[in-house]
Formats: C-alpha cells, structure tokens, sequence
C-alpha cells in the first residue's frame, strides 16, 4: 500500500491578512513535519493550490501562491483545482493511480469546505483515509468559532464509513507516513 500526502490550498491568500486562518503558523509546522516525514521515506507530497476568478485566490496573483513558511520540495506534485473537492475536473485521482496509491494523508485548508469535500470523495473513491486532526484549519463564520468547525468536523469525519476505505483522524505527530 503506497501513502500520498495531500496539501490542501496553503496558500497566501488564506495564511495572512483578512482570510488568515485560525493558528495557521502552527498548522503550518504541523504540515512541514508531515511533509519533512513523506519525502524522507519517498511517499509523493501533492501541493493543491484553489483557483477563482477575480478573488485573492486567482491564478498567479500573490494570494494563490503557496504560502510563505510552506516547505516545498522539487519534486513534489502540483495540482490545480476551482471546486472544494480536490479530485473534481483535476488529474489528482489519475496521478495517484499511476503512483499506485491507496492511502492519503490529508491536512490544508479549509476544513469545512475543501478539506471536507476532498476527505469526503477520497472515502467514496476507495482511498483510506488519515485526517491531521491538528494540520487543517478555517476561519469562523459568522455561526461557530474557527476552533469549535474543526473540532466538529474532526469528529464527524471520523465517523464516516465506507464498504470499501477507512477513515481514522489522528494528530500530526502521530501519523506515520
């Protein structure tokens, strides 16, 4: 069974300023101790980055670059997308079939939109699936504080079941790759 880590849409634009997400710079050492952990063993590390039109998250403009504190690597992945679910119109579920993978490890942004589309749709594409409790993150919204969606949506995900893949979410630290 071959592992994949997903990076989900640390980007500018969600890491600083008016969409900064809650304790982004400590879900961002939380991500670079995952993906220091993927590369060392040789696991693929896919960078998705979201893409919308005349937002701070447009194709190249300073918002959709990958956030500063991110730790890349030259050969990892890169994967475009404009829906929540990461595998919707992209080449993600291709590449990893050609990798052979059948388990992901899923952190990034933002928890209650592409996070959860991705988890949900890895579940029902038949991957197994490992959730960083603590290596995704949002904003509040108005109803719930930032903290208390992540929390729910920890727990409800862990809850989700499928005939054919698992779901666990498990701290960062304690992931292994």
């Amino acid at each position: 069974m071959t592992t994949a880590l997903l990076i989900i849409d640390v980007q500018q634009a969600l890491c600083s300023g008016e969409y900064e997400c809650f304790q982004i710079k400590r879900v961002i050492d939380r991500i670079n101790g995952l993906s220091a952990k993927a590369r060392n063993k040789g696991l693929p590390v896919v960078l998705i980055q979201h893409e919308e039109k005349g937002s701070p998250l447009a194709y190249n403009a300073d918002g959709w670059q990958l956030a500063e504190g991110l730790q890349t690597a030259p050969q990892d992945l890169r994967v475009r997308k404009t829906t929540p679910d990461s595998f919707y119109q992209t080449h993600l579920h291709d590449q990893l079939q050609e990798l052979d993978v059948s388990r992901l490890i899923i952190c990034g942004l933002q928890t209650d939109y592409c996070v959860n589309a991705t988890v949900r749709q890895a579940l029902k594409l038949g991957y197994d699936v490992v959730l960083a409790a603590d290596a995704h993150s949002t904003v509040d919204n108005g109803n719930m504080a930032a903290e208390d969606i992540i929390a729910e949506h920890n727990k409800d995900l862990a809850h989700l079941t499928s005939a054919v893949a698992r779901i666990d979410v498990v701290p960062a630290n304690d992931i292994r790759p």
